[in-house]
């Protein structure tokens, strides 16, 4: 038998459940939350906005398994997975190491949980200071790599015709690496069509990497705040006349992190071709995170391909820094000039190690198709007079490209007589395209020949020497068996015939260089 108080109960036993549910999930709602702001697991942002208005995105996807942490970091072009790892979320050191080419490349950052911030520091460099920055919480994928889109069969891409010598101009990363901007590029072209650079020779005017400001919707490639109209700039060097080059890269990022070409090779090339531009740098980078080395030659054919299918003529200079012996496959990719090295300091010790690096390689060169040990630091401060003249000698021996990679508008008179000697530029742009090679070497001096067209030789002799050095040389020894006449090309002056036998004194780090014809 019910009593007549029963129905009062049952609205409070209802609203004491519920009391009771509110209770358990607010406790375990702020269980979650509390964990959520005590764990590292998560995917995390660092944004750090660029001058250019474009920004320099850094992620951490971390999984916390008690004081082991796991996941992965990608920074710029680079993507590493974490292979050790020491503490929690109140103090932690991660290191990250990825395979690049044969060797592998680490990194390392420590941090700590703050709120729901993740204060994270590194040096971005072994010599750098400390950089300090803070991580965000990301969505879930966001920074992921793109997926692995597979390699084209490979097949021989034509001969476009162009750089039937060396090309020769101008790069804007030795100088102005992230900070160069339209305003520079136009006034490097006056420089260069007005103090005689132009008329010695130098065409390039050439835009290296953080010029790109992402995709539009349909995925064409935009220029960042730097560059507000890469035609109407194209247009100005062409009136100055000269040629334009950009940079891009396989990848999705290219060096510096930019938008990389990766998915848009025909799309990019395509905007090239309208934009005006003449020449592309195309840099391996970021598409070591998706390929291997041995991958290269059909993802280079992609873009040889591309550019290719626009039918404008872009000189197409292939930067991976000499691996998987691109000497042997770059002109089947429709590669027109391909580094040999890895990126050139302003430096004795680097140009020296470098340009007399490359004896082995003179049978890979010829007519639009060069081995390129990387731009000129002529003029950039770092080396003396003498040894900017063995620079500029040594690739032209090689037949290397003569891309300028110094402040045009500001040089010394001296500088600018080493990069427009016209003499040793002719070397340079002998239309044989005959690399040359080390004819002779005692300690440290060398004597390089070139064969030149017309039965003629290029014959420098170098002194690697802190002091000055005396050279005597047979001229047999060194394959020349006739009297001939002979041409100081530094001095400008011709050398009386001396016999079966020259002597010569050659200052430190120094050059004498010569043209040997009947």
């Amino acid at each position: 038998m019910k009593s007549k108080n029963d129905h009062r109960r049952f609205p409070f036993i209802i609203g004491f459940a519920l009391a009771i549910f509110l209770v358990v999930s607010l406790t375990a709602h702020f269980a979650t939350a509390q964990q959520s702001n005590t764990s590292l697991t998560g995917n995390w942002a660092v944004r750090e906005p660029r001058a250019d208005g474009t920004v320099r995105l850094t992620y951490f996807n971390l999984k916390q398994e008690g004081s082991r942490i796991t996941g992965s970091i990608r920074v710029t072009q680079f993507y590493y997975l974490i292979t050790d790892s020491t503490g929690g979320p109140e103090g932690f050191t991660i290191t990250g190491t990825m395979k690049d080419g044969k060797s592998d490349r680490s990194v390392k950052y420590e941090g700590k949980l703050v709120g729901d911030e993740l204060h994270i520091a590194t040096r971005r460099r072994p010599d750098a200071p400390l950089t300090e920055m803070v991580a965000h919480r990301a969505h879930l994928g966001e920074g992921a790599l793109p997926a692995r889109i597979p390699p084209p069969a490979l097949h021989k891409v034509p001969d476009n015709g162009l750089a039937r010598t060396p090309p020769m101009g101008w790069n804007s990363w030795n100088k102005f690496a992230g900070r160069v901007d339209d305003a520079t590029v136009r006034s490097i072209a006056d420089a260069m069509a007005s103090n005689g650079m132009k008329e010695a020779g130098y065409l390039y005017i050439n835009i290296d990497d953080t010029w790109e400001g992402g995709r539009d919707a349909q995925g064409n490639i935009l220029t960042n705040k730097k560059f507000p109209d890469m035609k109407a700039l194209a247009d100005y060097v062409h009136s100055k006349g000269l040629k334009l080059g950009i940079y891009s890269s396989p990848g999705p990022n290219t060096c510096a992190g930019y938008e990389g070409s990766y998915g848009h090779e025909a799309q990019d090339a395509h905007t090239y071709a309208q934009w005006g531009i003449d020449y592309l740098k195309y840099d391996w980078c970021g598409a070591r995170t998706l390929y291997t080395d041995e991958e290269m030659p059909a993802i280079y054919q992609k873009m040889g391909d591309a550019l290719s299918a626009t039918h404008r003529p872009i000189v197409y200079s292939l930067c991976q820094y000499g691996r998987l012996d691109v000497w042997k496959w770059g002109a089947d990719v429709g590669g027109n000039l391909w580094r040999t090295t890895g990126d050139i300091r302003d430096s004795w010790d680097s140009m020296t190690k470098i340009g007399f690096g490359q004896n082995d390689l003179a049978q890979y060169a010829k007519p639009g198709h060069w081995n390129d040990p990387d731009m000129l630091e002529i003029g950039n401060g770092g080396m003396t007079d003498a040894e900017y003249r063995t620079h500029m000698s040594l690739w032209s021996i090689l037949a290397a490209p003569l891309l300028a990679g110094n402040d045009l508008r500001s040089m010394s008179p001296a500088t600018l007589a080493i990069l427009t000697n016209r003499e040793v530029i002719a070397v340079n742009q002998d239309r044989e395209g005959k690399q040359g090679t080390r004819a002779w070497k005692s300690g440290d001096q060398e004597i390089w020949v070139r064969p030149l067209s017309g039965g003629a030789k290029a014959v420098a002799f170098f002194n690697r020497a802190g002091g000055d050095a005396k050279v005597s040389i047979h001229w047999a020894d060194i394959g020349i068996t006739d009297k001939s006449h002979l041409r100081d090309l530094w001095l400008h002056q011709d050398v009386e015939w001396p016999g079966p036998e020259y002597s010569v004194t050659i200052p430190a780090h120094g050059v004498v260089m010569l043209r040997v014809s009947r």
